[in-house]
């Protein structure tokens, strides 16, 4: 395989087990440079498309050649993922990026730090001059917003210094603003500033998005504007309703902080454990690393993530004072505070640290079972053995099945699987000989006993897990034949269907209780993969017999007649009748005289 292959074949399994989660993706180049940074509504999706056969300009199919390997960072919305591009464009200045490298940011709102403080739409950041709101990736909504505070609150819009003591002195005038009905002239003393700070507190929780009592108090005074039928009024307020409502562009992946924060978050397994590092300047995320560390000696979360923040610090160069952990660390660290958020900037920040950490691990996992098929059926046992607390790994998982048709042609199956596949050649087929009538649980009896006596007369392998395709009746019924009877220990679980026939339960132990299994997981669709199959084993093996019984005839039991003689009579004389009246001489000449003759005396003794 020669490198570009080798290549390909690395970035498909990454594209292949993406998240389909809102987030921004960044292509590296052998260098381990960024080249490019993008934006996704579906990461997967996404990426995916520049990995395709569809055709591509020049400059995708170059960026595309170079790619070495993909990061990506997962974030809650569509507006963040335009937040985190715009920050990573801007820090790292990627070749194949042409846009915002300029350095244009998106907007934000500004209340300033004055005695009557003004609402201001700036790209400038300067945290002296008041507090900041945003930034904001959508400007109609931003501008919706900003017209929706100007009519709810007239605040002032004039750029005049105004102090206490101006206003005391008489010293200042109107403006037009107030004369066109735009501003309540505070200036000079025509509303209190207790009044004004007043809608400055309620403009600050429309832009910290908590607009749920506004939403609530124009909803009411719209529907009293309609019941007075008052309805161009009430239709005013109604657009400014949904304004207030369907704002929530305010990105949760930048935060009103300006200082620089290093972030930590981990997730363990049996075996590993990773760590995300997530580096916060002025409020921007301009970093995101998740490291893998192999387990040796048990270590926990605790030693592992001290010792992981002490390594990344000095491996990306952190000299960040702060350092957000999602639990207490038992160490220090000289000229840093470390800090367990219960709320806020920093705790949305963790939040987006540990979503990022999970889906790295997810990820990891999904690109280690398509390199290595077998680890993934592993996994889901390792998982089966967790659940049931099973002293060792259900490696050979045997399950059971019944049918008949009202006791008629009563048969039996078992199906193994092996490693979580299956083993066909381990199939058995039993024929129900002891039991008279439509009875399962002494057919389960029968079958179980024959198979599990004559192994261990022959020494052959005995499962690691039995499974029934039925619920707590089956699953006594096993008990008793492999602890009372054969004096087995085997864990013996039941799966029982819903009144649709579908699988909706796992039981196990006895007494009996239900193991919780999510749907949707790869577990659950093993354990309906081994069902459906035992079903499939049995049916098929008892609609075989009914269908040979129903074609049986007389021919069938005469010693010598086999099928190929029993086709070429019928292909002949056409019925059991006239093979019954045919002479010596016309079965000789079709299955020759003796085979005749053996036809003649078994009809003439019926």
């Amino acid at each position: 395989m020669t490198k570009d292959e080798e290549r390909s074949q690395r970035l498909k399994v990454i594209v292949n087990s993406l998240t389909e989660e809102p987030g921004c993706y960044q292509y590296l180049d052998k260098d381990g440079r960024i080249i490019y940074v993008g934006k996704a509504k579906n990461l997967k999706r996404r990426v995916s498309s520049y990995f395709n056969n569809s055709p591509k300009n020049r400059k995708t199919q170059i960026l595309v050649s170079k790619i070495q390997d993909i990061k990506y960072i997962v974030v809650p919305t569509d507006e963040d993922a335009l937040i985190q591009e715009n920050n990573l464009i801007k820090e790292h200045q990627p070749f194949y990026n042409i846009l915002l490298k300029d350095g244009k940011t998106y907007p934000s709102v500004c209340i300033t730090n004055e005695y009557l403080p003004r609402v201001i739409k700036t790209r400038n950041i300067d945290k002296k001059l008041g507090t900041y709101y945003g930034p904001f990736s959508h400007q109609g909504t931003l501008n919706a917003m900003l017209e929706l505070i100007d009519k709810l609150y007239q605040v002032r819009l004039c750029h005049t210094p105004i102090t206490e003591e101006k206003i005391e002195q008489k010293k200042l005038k109107s403006c037009l603003y107030y004369e066109i009905g735009k501003c309540k002239a505070p200036c000079i003393g025509l509303q209190s500033r207790a009044d004004y700070m007043k809608q400055i507190e309620e403009v600050k929780e429309i832009l910290s998005g908590n607009t749920r009592n506004l939403c609530n108090r124009l909803q009411e005074e719209m529907q009293e504007l309609a019941e007075q039928e008052r309805f161009l009024e009430a239709e005013a307020v109604k657009k400014r309703y949904l304004l207030a409502k369907d704002f929530d562009s305010r990105s949760r992946v930048i935060t009103s902080t300006n200082q620089n924060i290093d972030v930590f978050s981990i997730e363990d397994d049996e075996n590993k454990a990773y760590v995300n590092y997530m580096h916060v300047v002025n409020g921007c995320i301009t970093q995101v690393f998740t490291n893998e560390y192999k387990k040796k000696l048990d270590e926990t979360k605790e030693e592992i993530l001290s010792l992981a923040i002490v390594g990344m610090r000095e491996q990306y160069g952190s000299k960040s004072k702060e350092i957000v952990v999602p639990f207490d660390l038992d160490f220090t660290m000289k000229d840093a505070q470390f800090i367990v958020p219960k709320a806020g900037d920093k705790k949305k920040l963790l939040f987006l640290s540990e979503a990022n950490v999970r889906q790295y691990r997810i990820d990891a996992l999904k690109r280690a079972e398509r390199l290595n098929p077998d680890q993934r059926n592993i996994n889901i046992l390792k998982e089966l053995q967790r659940k049931l607390k099973l002293d060792k790994l259900p490696m050979r998982i045997e399950c059971f099945d019944n049918s008949n048709i009202m006791g008629q042609d009563a048969v039996a199956g078992c199906v193994v699987f092996i490693g979580g596949k299956k083993s066909k050649s381990d199939y058995r087929k039993y024929n129900i000989k002891t039991v008279i009538g439509p009875d399962d649980y002494a057919s389960m009896s029968e079958v179980v006993y024959r198979k599990y006596s004559r192994a261990i007369a022959e020494d052959t392998p005995l499962p690691d897990l039995i499974i029934t395709d039925g619920g707590k009746g089956q699953m006594e019924v096993v008990r008793k034949v492999i602890e009372d009877q054969l004096n087995l220990n085997i864990p013996i679980a039941g799966l029982a269907k819903d009144r649709h026939h579908r699988t909706n339960e796992l039981l196990f132990g006895f007494p009996q209780k239900v193991v919780g299994v999510e749907m949707d997981s790869p577990l659950f669709k093993l354990l309906t993969q081994i069902q459906d199959e035992v079903h499939r084993f049995a049916i098929t093996f008892h609609k075989n017999k009914r269908a040979k019984h129903t074609t049986e005839s007389e021919l069938d039991h005469i010693k010598g007649v086999g099928k190929a003689t029993k086709t070429l009579l019928l292909k002949k004389f056409k019925s059991l009748k006239r093979i019954k009246e045919a002479g010596l001489e016309e079965l000789t000449a079709v299955v020759g005289a003796a085979k005749a003759k053996v036809i003649i005396n078994a009809f003439s003794e019926s």
